[in-house]
């Protein structure tokens, strides 16, 4: 399990800690009401398998094809913010460019290993619900380096892909998961084994087209202000 650091700076404050209660009682956070759905699974970086992060995904759907998801590297009140998912339905990801499918992974694995689960939530109801997301694509961005150690979200925003296949996951981190939740990732695989994946299976270009990538920062050019104008953008 991966070591949390104090983040820095200065406790929070009586006051502050009064003014969040005051604006929570006026402001409306709909956006964030709208989460219904607590899902952990893992990720590992893009171009190096050996990084595995654990990652709670706390979702709300735009629609019935695509679900938003923040996510957080543990589920308590101290969880940190370290990336966000966009899931879609195989339709969707198959409408994408080719140059796009790459930057998607598949989450057929990641449903019927077992891995991927809902805490807390019975087998039956959950069981349910996955049967849905078995099928779908997602595409993940960590902007914060938790397996580092890093006090403070540091560096680019990093792509994120999903398990495909056994023998990928740690076993240390699958038995921690184990453990501290209660689950059984076999017992969840074998009761998941008539889920269906995508209807024409997983497509070749997603999961990085089966190679590493990278978020890397590129200098260019800078469009100025008065070019900006001329071109009628303001």
């Amino acid at each position: 399990m991966t070591t949390r650091p104090n983040v820095p700076g200065e406790p929070t404050q009586t006051g502050t800690a009064l003014l969040e209660t005051a604006t929570g009682a006026i402001q409306s956070f709909a956006p964030i009401n709208k989460i219904h759905e607590h899902q952990c699974a893992f990720h590992f970086y893009a171009y190096d398998m050996t990084r595995q992060v654990e990652s709670h995904h706390f979702c709300s759907h735009q629609n019935e094809e695509m679900r938003q998801c923040l996510i957080y590297d543990k589920p308590d009140a101290e969880g940190r913010l370290i990336g966000v998912e966009y899931m879609i339905s195989e339709n969707l990801f198959l409408a994408l460019p080719d140059e796009e499918k790459p930057l998607w992974h598949s989450h057929e694995y990641e449903v019927k290993s077992g891995v991927l689960f809902f805490p807390g939530v019975p087998g039956p109801v959950q069981r349910k619900a996955l049967e849905t997301v078995t099928g779908t694509y997602g595409k993940t961005f960590h902007f914060w380096q938790v397996d580092k150690g890093d006090e403070l979200p540091l560096g680019l925003p990093q792509l994120m892909m999903s398990l495909t296949r056994d023998g990928q996951l740690y076993d240390s981190l699958a038995q921690d998961i184990e453990k501290r939740f209660g689950i059984c990732f076999k017992t969840e695989s074998e009761n998941r084994a008539y889920m269906a994946g995508p209807k024409q299976g997983i497509h070749p270009l997603a999961n990085g087209a089966g190679k590493g990538l990278m978020t890397k920062l590129r200098e260019t050019d800078c469009k100025p202000v008065d070019t900006a104008a001329a071109s009628g953008v303001v």
